[in-house]
């Protein structure tokens, strides 16, 4: 009778032990009593404690859910249930699962939300560009924030972030839904006020001829601007030899440039758009070729490497049509002037060229809404409260940041010599404790600093 009550209980505890074993994730459990997630699969990833993915059903109209839905990814790393909560908000695909940052500075758990219409993020079909709007995105991500707040993380403060684009849409889903995370920390974002925002001209006109710009990117000092504006020259003389080894190099990457008017015409885009390229990432003067020695296959070897043949590309396009279709739309973008060199262009008879040819089909003359930048800039100068902004000072999109300064419920950083890849851990080791500092208070709940220095050579 002792042997069969031994056996009994062997039994029933090994019964149990395998329960135990099956049993779901505590955070596994909690993301299925929400009713949008499915598809929950588990991942690694260092520095979390449990990963995973999953899809958050949205509706393709938040206005009017008989359109139909879609699905939405969703990444989340876990680390303990009372730790913060950073969301990184993304102005496009996913594109990296590991840890930002943030995540990194203040040891949290971490959510990144991919952007709307971008990679699988979207309705099957034919896409319906028009539900593709600031104020739809910032819902998706208010759903996914405030479900998750709800019934995974309930007590805990949120951080929003984001880079450059992401970075946008920190501030537009602050601007809809200004009390779903705590505070926010948009890098490098670009702020236009425009579709064509005057500003990024003015400041290209200015950087590398001023006084200020004599240590920046190596050697040149005040005629760095001379010396790429004389490179674009050269480039555009040289034309004919250049065509060759663009075509060449553009038929082994695979790349066909219909919308943007053929081959000869993207490479003419490409040197246009050099300047921006060469500041927004902070490339060396040093690297250029010298005009007396340089070959052809020198100089174009340069200019594709700052200036991106792919950028113009049908297949970029492609990819980025949810992008360029939100900047032509809401957010704005930039244009080129080709004045200064248009003997090279003698069929123009705008100074400017947009890029209204990347458009989507049957979309091409969509307006743009003004009006709506208007009231988001408004906001910033106003009533926005707890966000810290990331910039370099060379950054051409810096420039759109010129008017953040007015308002003592935010912070504004910039990194004089920095460009598009600034971040805090760019700053010298002073201000970095200070933007940290700056952070928790704003996280515990307390008042921010007073006085900092914020534009730091």
């Amino acid at each position: 009778m002792y042997e069969i009550m031994r056996c009994i209980l062997f039994f029933i505890v090994l019964f149990v032990m395998r329960g135990s074993l099956w049993a779901e994730s505590p955070v596994v459990e909690k993301l299925k009593q929400i009713k949008e997630i499915s598809g929950i699969k588990e991942m690694k990833e260092e520095g979390f404690v449990e990963y995973y993915e999953f899809w958050f059903e949205q509706p393709i109209d938040h206005a009017d859910p008989s359109k139909g839905s879609f699905k939405q990814r969703v990444l989340l790393g876990h680390k303990d249930f009372t730790a913060p909560m950073v969301v990184e908000l993304e102005g496009y695909g996913i594109h990296s699962s590991a840890a930002g940052e943030l995540t990194r500075l203040f040891n949290t758990n971490q959510l990144v939300i991919e952007h709307r219409f971008f990679n699988n993020s979207k309705p099957e079909g034919k896409t319906p560009w028009e539900c593709l709007t600031l104020k739809q995105a910032a819902t998706d991500q208010h759903r996914i924030i405030q479900a998750l707040r709800e019934k995974v993380y309930p007590g805990t403060r949120w951080i929003s972030t984001g880079i450059s684009k992401g970075g946008q849409t920190v501030v537009y889903h602050r601007y809809f839904y200004p009390n779903d995370v705590e505070i926010s920390v948009p890098y490098v974002a670009p702020i236009n006020m425009a579709y064509i925002d005057p500003r990024l001209e003015k400041f290209l006109e200015k950087l590398g001829n001023t006084p200020e710009n004599k240590t920046l990117l190596g050697g040149g000092g005040m005629d760095q601007k001379w010396q790429i504006f004389d490179f674009q020259k050269r480039c555009f003389e040289r034309l004919a030899q250049l065509q060759p080894l663009f075509d060449a190099f553009v038929q082994k990457k695979g790349f066909t440039f219909n919308r943007v008017g053929g081959n000869e015409q993207a490479l003419r885009m490409v040197i246009l758009e050099f300047p921006f390229a060469f500041w927004q990432w902070g490339n060396d003067l040093n690297d250029m070729p010298e005009e007396e020695t340089e070959t052809m296959e020198e100089l174009f070897a340069y200019l594709s490497r700052v200036s991106d043949p792919g950028f113009f590309s049908d297949q970029s396009i492609e990819d980025l049509q949810a992008f360029y279709y939100a900047a032509l739309t809401e957010t704005g973008m930039y244009a080129y002037n080709v004045k200064p060199f248009k003997e090279y262009f003698p069929k123009m008879k705008k100074k400017q060229i947009t890029f209204r040819y990347a458009l989507p089909e049957g979309y091409e003359n969509v307006g743009f809404n003004t009006e709506q930048l208007l009231s988001i800039g408004q906001w910033l100068q106003t009533d926005a409260e707890r966000i810290l902004f990331i910039y370099g000072g060379i950054d051409p999109w810096t420039a759109t940041a010129a008017e953040l300064g007015g308002n003592s419920k935010c912070e504004k950083y910039i990194k004089a010599d920095g460009s598009h890849l600034t971040r805090i851990n760019s700053f010298e080791k002073m201000t970095q404790q200070v933007i940290i500092e700056t952070l928790k208070d704003w996280l515990n709940g307390t008042a921010k600093r007073d006085e900092v220095e914020k534009l730091v050579y």
